[in-house]
């Protein structure tokens, strides 16, 4: 290799890892209990369920598939042994390496042996995109509907009902339910994975069900088991703050990787990242798709272009590229296209921020590429202002981004660095919550009856002027009595009940006095959500043209409610309107493209600069609940006329939220009373059917 030669690193020779290393990466120290794997039992080059199948192709498992690959995984033979533990101790720590299926398997297990009981198991990720592929995988798994015994909560998004024995959570959803209920009633477990992440919300989380557990004890309820999860994290840390914990070490990995370093420093990551990816791309076989780690939306893009435009010039050389960003702020109908299969004969290259890094299993990936920065957000007290930094990531979240390539096969992981750079990294990277802004986490801490923040219960205590600074701004927005001695006021009480930014908050609840609550809840539902401008790298000149248009000169906030107000007031045709507004790459109906119930709506793809939510969109983030969001079509065809296959219906829903835009798309509720379901759509509702019928009483499709 020219510029971004790489050598082969760690002093491994063949590349393969069996176990974590011992210096200081992982921190493993005497832990209590071992739990060994059978190495030999390793497949090599094939996929989980023993097959050679070829990326691209449709699979259609049975479950009994299913069950030759969860046999593969090298922690199903110790399931016994591993149950075991869990059941002798209330809290379990244990560290598996990545893609030894401890994710998906462990809850399984749980449920085939009864140690929940009646209640359920509560599996948190730090992402929601890891929350909803993970209990995709299981359900397919546990041969169950997604949304029964199987589910997922995430912002927005509850796909759970009282049937659910495991949900896959975010971090957040479950510190808002313990808002709710403290004690946790309702689960019997709880499992912390991806522990090494420590976002705010996880850090908090630790605290809160260790007091439940506690509490719980106490009075003689049902007792609550915690198990903590991670590939990577300083076990003697978190065993200390668990009441000296035991720590189970799940012993091998699936697949072996090779890992490589550069042989010398690259100044420009980017340039060595894309050479890598191009030299790959030039030797190993099509179905052999490459995962390239970058930092933000603007490198992804940057390299995304560059990538297509060489691409081109080697059309017919080698096999068609297909590039997959993947990003936090990207539709969710886009961030799924990642994980979806190429045609036959397209290698697939996933560009993507640390959101891959933990829990997410992208199908044929075999090589992976690590540009060894991460963009991480910082606080500055002085200021109130929350920067974010690209810097160097720590060796744990270097060995997290290695094991993405041993998921299914053999890999192979190349690293923008050297040797000697990577053993100069940090073994863990810093908690959130020692750098980032703590008014929310304070706010929520009131909330759940702590009277002294500074000295609450945090595994790793932040800063004291964090702590001072959330607290001062909480005296300024009115939240709390005083400074000293902090206990919620009336409006503080008001403000915890939002899922929103403290600052939000009060500025919808000051917009009453000011007779300006419709344009403040629009504002803040425009901040809160993701951006509503999609910058297209192809058409970036016409996209500006077209924001010109709704520019002011009193700021960002007042461009954003001239963009909404737009909309709102706009005379054309609904389709029309739909067509202009409506972001790149999704679906909206045709006009007159329904005929009959029982025939699935046709779909037309477009492409536009702007997005806009409807008016009803602000409704979900002041409940905190999915609530329908209303198409504004005139009323000219019934709805039962808008027709869904029944055997698309999923019937624990009982109303319907369409697409991020708010725009897209025209459903409701069939003449049956059956909620109608477009597929490939988040429609999800936690309506009742009463309710659900009112909201969609005025819309029909246009003529």
């Amino acid at each position: 290799m020219t510029d971004s030669s790489l050598n082969q690193g760690n002093g491994n020779s063949n590349g393969k890892r069996s176990a974590p290393p011992t210096n200081g990466a992982h921190n493993y120290h005497n832990p209590s209990k071992i739990v060994k794997f059978n190495e030999n039992s390793r497949s090599s080059g094939k996929d989980p369920d023993g097959s050679t199948k070829k990326s691209g192709q449709t699979s259609h498992l049975t479950r009994q598939d299913y069950l030759i690959q969860r046999q593969a995984l090298p922690i199903y033979p110790n399931r016994q042994k591993l149950m075991v533990e869990v059941e002798k101790h209330p809290t379990l720590i244990l560290i598996g390496e990545t893609g030894s299926g401890k994710t998906t398997q462990i809850p399984q297990f749980i449920v085939e042996q009864g140690i929940a009981g009646n209640g359920m198991i509560a599996v948190t990720q730090p992402r929601r995109v890891a929350a909803i592929t993970i209990a995709t995988r299981v359900s397919e798994e546990m041969g169950v509907q997604l949304g029964t015994t199987v589910g997922f909560t995430v912002r927005f998004e509850d796909m759970s009902n009282f049937r659910t024995k495991i949900k896959f959570l975010t971090d957040g959803m479950l510190l808002r339910e313990a808002m709710l209920d403290p004690l946790l009633r309702k689960y019997s477990v709880i499992i912390l994975d991806e522990a090494h992440e420590r976002t705010i919300h996880t850090d908090v989380l630790f605290s809160v069900v260790k007091t439940a557990q506690k509490r719980r004890a106490e009075q003689a309820s049902k007792n609550l088991k915690i198990i903590i999860m991670s590939a990577t994290m300083d076990v003697d840390h978190f065993s200390s703050y668990f009441n000296k914990a035991p720590v189970v070490y799940l012993e091998g990995r699936q697949y072996p990787i090779q890992v490589y370093h550069s042989k010398t420093p690259q100044e420009d990551y980017l340039f060595s990242s894309l050479v890598t990816l191009f030299q790959i791309h030039k030797e190993a076989p099509a179905d052999h798709h490459i995962l390239l780690f970058l930092t933000g939306q603007e490198e992804i893009e940057a390299v995304a272009k560059n990538a297509k435009t060489i691409a081109k010039e080697l059309d017919g050389k080698y096999p068609p590229l297909k590039i997959c960003p993947l990003y936090a702020t990207l539709p969710s109908l886009q961030q799924l296209d990642a994980f979806s299969n190429p045609p036959q004969g397209t290698r697939k290259v996933i560009l993507s921020t640390n959101i891959a890094e933990t829990s997410v299993t992208i199908d044929g990936i075999r090589f992976v590429i690590d540009c060894g920065r991460v963009k991480a957000r910082t606080h500055i007290p002085a200021t109130g202002m929350d920067i974010l930094r690209i810097q160097r990531i720590a060796q744990a979240q270097a060995w997290q981004r290695t094991g993405r390539a041993g998921r299914q096969a053999a890999g192979f992981c190349y690293r923008s660095y050297t040797l000697q750079e990577f053993e100069k990294m940090s073994p863990n990277a810093m908690p959130e919550i020692q750098r980032c802004s703590l008014t929310t986490v304070i706010l929520q801490l009131l909330a759940l009856g702590v009277q002294d923040p500074l000295n609450f219960d945090f595994m790793d205590k932040p800063p004291v002027e964090l702590i001072e600074g959330a607290m001062r701004e909480l005296f300024l927005l009115g939240a709390i009595q005083s400074i000293d001695k902090p206990q919620l006021t009336e409006v503080g009480q008001q403000m915890a009940a939002f899922p929103l930014d403290p600052r939000f908050t009060k500025l919808i609840l000051a917009s009453k006095e000011h007779g300006c609550t419709e344009e403040a809840v629009s504002i803040v539902a425009l901040l809160s959500a993701d951006s509503i401008l999609v910058n297209s790298t192809n058409q970036r000149e016409q996209a500006m043209n077209a924001r010109a248009k709704f520019a002011s000169s009193e700021g960002d906030h007042m461009t954003l409610l001239n963009i909404l107000r737009a909309f709102k007031t706009s005379k054309k045709k609904p389709t029309m309107v739909l067509r202009k507004l409506c972001e790149p790459s999704q679906p909206v109906l045709r006009r007159g493209s329904a005929q009959a119930a029982g025939r699935v709506v046709r779909e037309d793809e477009h492409s536009h600069d702007v997005v806009l939510p409807s008016n009803d969109a602000r409704t979900t983030l002041l409940t905190g609940r999915a609530l329908p969001i209303r198409c504004r079509v005139p009323a000219r065809r019934p709805l039962s006329n808008v027709g869904i296959p029944a055997e698309s219906i999923d019937p624990s829903i009982v109303g319907v939220v369409p697409c991020q835009t708010g725009v897209c798309g025209v459903h409701g509720i069939g003449s049956d009373g059956q909620a109608l379901r477009q597929t490939g759509h988040s429609y999800r509702s936690g309506l009742d059917r009463g309710s659900a019928q009112r909201y969609f009483a005025t819309i029909a499709l246009d003529e």
